[in-house]
């Protein structure tokens, strides 16, 4: 592919960018292989371009060390393609793009912590999830540890397992009221945290009984999480999407406040086999959706029974 940046574009870091990823296909490529789609026949049917064009692209990614081929079958040599440390920093990117998209076309223009309507473009999006598969990665836990979002699973009552995790993502919460971003209670749908944190804690009991583990996922960073867990007394991880893993992966929602993009509201139910079984958003009454995910849960064991 030809350059296109100019002589004078030689000290610009935007031109400069561009001549990487400024293409189309190059960041739906990006998009798809942190989504966990990384082998050429899978990209060629999510992405629905020629060979050729894929092949083109593929090259130039790889040559600008964005992915990185990984052999995964000897007979015939096959490959698979993978983001490298360069390219897992192109996902803030994604995510930037996703939510002036979200705000500005598919949206109405307004900061908010929740989807405008439940059948907007947006919510649509999310509830498209519901069969998917949550991809295999780690994010670190409050605790310090990396930590697989999705609890191992196995049969309901084995003992230390749990055949459904609950994944309730949500935009932040701080150990003290000081800390939160300035119009933090302005912006729709962003009060509640702690609230649902906490609701989530009391009747953890009940989850448990159902077979359900709870992590609660937040772009925050692990020590705000784990001074905030401390405080609250909470008895399940929080983990911490600060480098948009598991946001890029899933395509969440996000918005952007005090300079961070920030997951809004919502809940999955996740079972052992890593299949999205259940969704809500947006999620306007936390307590309610408690409620719900705990309902779903115990609707989804008895469908094991």
């Amino acid at each position: 592919m030809p350059r296109r940046t100019s002589l004078g574009d030689a000290h610009c870091a935007i031109a400069q960018a561009l001549d990487v990823v400024g293409d189309w296909w190059t960041l739906l490529i990006v998009r798809d292989t942190a989504r966990g789609v990384h082998r050429f026949d899978e990209l060629q049917r999510e992405l629905g371009l020629s060979r050729k064009v894929l092949a083109e692209r593929l090259r130039l990614l790889v040559d600008a060390d964005v992915l990185a081929r990984v052999p995964y079958q000897d007979r015939p040599p096959r490959h698979e393609y993978r983001l490298t440390p360069r390219g897992r920093a192109l996902l803030p990117v994604l995510i930037a793009l996703q939510d002036w998209g979200d705000t500005w076309v598919l949206g109405e223009g307004e900061m908010t912590a929740t989807a405008p309507t439940e059948a907007s473009q947006e919510a649509r999006r999310v509830h498209e999830l519901l069969g998917t598969r949550v991809p295999e990665l780690q994010l670190l836990a409050d605790t310090g540890e990396l930590t697989d979002p999705v609890a191992a699973g196995a049969t309901p009552g084995a003992p230390g397992t749990a055949p459904f995790t609950v994944l309730y993502c949500f935009p932040g919460a701080y150990a003290r009221k000081d800390a939160y971003p300035p119009g933090w209670s302005t912006i729709p749908g962003a009060p509640g945290c702690t609230l649902e944190s906490c609701t989530y804690r009391d009747r953890l009991a009940e989850f448990t009984a159902a077979g359900a583990a709870v992590r609660g996922v937040s772009t925050q960073r692990p020590d705000e999480q784990r001074a905030f867990a401390e405080k609250e007394g909470l008895r399940f991880p929080l983990l911490s999407d600060a480098d948009l893993a598991l946001t890029a992966a899933l395509r969440l929602p996000t918005f952007r406040a005090a300079g961070v993009s920030r997951l809004k509201r919502l809940t999955l139910v996740v079972d052992a086999d890593r299949v999205v079984r259940d969704v809500q958003y947006p999620v306007t009454d936390v307590t309610a959706s408690v409620d719900t995910a705990l309902a779903r849960v115990n609707s989804l064991r008895n469908q094991l029974s």
